[in-house]
């Protein structure tokens, strides 16, 4: 009995020592082969797409002013056509404005038909009648000066006007209070300076587009003046006396255009080199920083376009650095520059026009309003003209989060 049990014992330690070799011997290399083939890394993939309609490009900046160049990311058939521009218009002799109550000498004889004589309708603040004799679609622009008649007046409201039109009523809005006496019957552009003709700044070209009152355009113009006369002024305690309360009289002023000149210059005076880059990048436009805040964009359909106002626009940037306040410090990135065009404006939004030239949009956010101008001419169907707009009483509100300037220094009074 008791050697069976030692056989049992022997043989269960044999099996457990048998178990433990082969479980704890060294693996075995595997025999060498061929090794398999890399597995390729794939493919760079394209650039990700656009968070929006168009991208900014590194930003221009001179003084408290930066603009950020702006590209169409969206491909298409380009956008060609024949147009002039007001200033063109004025000078050559194609383009007539004069006060409301004068019509009767613009209306042309048609087919040898006599001309019905309306009765005389009197002048209006508001109101100028303009007529385009070219054979190209005349654009306006909200903020465009003309000088004359009893009173500088400001357009209200971007436009197209075809060619060779017949008179139409044109929304203006007064930029000279107090004057109500002709300096002459027709209207012109601001040429009697080397500038050339002037666009209202920002602050007052807001109150004609977005509050649309003739008081808030006065009492902007009045702060515009006040606050260049204090930029002009060698002491800020000793503003300089303009003696005028006409925004265009102002800005002619030759102690106020030096300090125009000291912004503007760097980025007009090279304007050809400038504009040569920002053609070569189909540059359409610009966003509009003043202070470390974006206040503004305009946009246009073509980089033609953007060139042919580029020189009145910038002046009116470089009179918007002026305006007193602390809208921030530091730089906007360009990031910012760009949510702030393609993010989605939601509002209430209202639309005019004239069936087969235009269409003019208006979408009034909160804190931001934009402007649509869409010619609806045959051959096309685009917006020629984007404004995108924050009131001057509204920007701090939106103001981005600054980025240190790296020790360049922007005036805050």
């Amino acid at each position: 009995m008791k050697r069976d049990i030692w056989i049992g014992a022997l043989v269960l330690v044999l099996a457990a020592a048998l178990f433990a070799a082969i479980a704890f011997a060294p693996a075995q290399p595997a025999q060498a082969g061929p090794l398999p083939e890399p597995t390729p890394s794939p493919a760079p993939g394209p650039d990700p797409a656009p968070r929006g309609e168009y991208r900014v490009l590194e930003p221009l900046h001179s003084g408290a002013l930066t603009l950020f160049p702006v590209v169409r990311n969206l491909s298409g058939a380009a956008r060609k056509w024949d147009y002039i521009t007001l200033d063109e218009g004025l000078r050559n002799g194609e383009v007539e404005v004069t006060e409301y109550g004068r019509l009767r000498g613009l209306v042309r004889p048609r087919n040898g038909a006599p001309i019905r004589e309306d009765n005389y309708r009197g002048d209006r603040v508001n109101t100028l009648v303009l007529v385009n004799h070219s054979d190209k679609p005349l654009i306006l622009l909200a903020g465009e000066i003309v000088t004359g008649g009893k009173q500088d007046r400001v357009i209200g409201k971007d436009r197209i006007v075809p060619a060779q039109s017949d008179p139409i009523d044109l929304s203006v809005f007064c930029i000279e209070h107090g004057r109500w006496v002709e300096s002459s019957d027709k209207f012109g552009v601001s040429a009697d300076s080397t500038n050339g003709s002037f666009m209202v700044q920002p602050s007052v070209r807001s109150k004609a587009m977005v509050k649309n009152n003739q008081q808030e355009v006065w009492d902007s113009v009045a702060g515009a003046v006040s606050n260049s006369a204090r930029a002009a002024s060698p002491s800020p305690t000793q503003p300089v006396e303009l003696g005028t309360t006409s925004y265009a009289k102002a800005m002619k002023d030759e102690r106020l255009t030096k300090e125009v000149d000291k912004v503007a210059v760097p980025l007009t005076e090279s304007s050809h080199d400038i504009l040569q880059k920002l053609r070569e990048q189909n540059a359409v436009g610009v966003i509009v920083a003043v202070r470390g805040q974006i206040i503004w964009a305009d946009v246009f359909a073509t980089p033609d376009m953007l060139s042919a106002y580029w020189t009145k626009l910038v002046r009116s940037y470089a009179a918007e650095s002026f305006e007193t306040g602390w809208y921030g410090r530091g730089e906007v990135t360009r990031d910012a520059a760009e949510r702030f065009l393609n993010n989605p404006l939601h509002g209430s939004e209202t639309s005019q026009g004239e069936t087969g030239v235009y269409r003019y949009r208006e979408v009034r956010g909160t804190l931001q309003s934009a402007f649509f101008l869409q010619t609806l001419l045959p051959g096309t169907d685009f917006d020629v003209h984007i404004s995108r707009v924050v009131e001057d009483d509204r920007r701090a509100k939106i103001m981005p989060r600054p980025v240190p300037m790296e020790g360049r220094q922007i005036p805050i009074d």
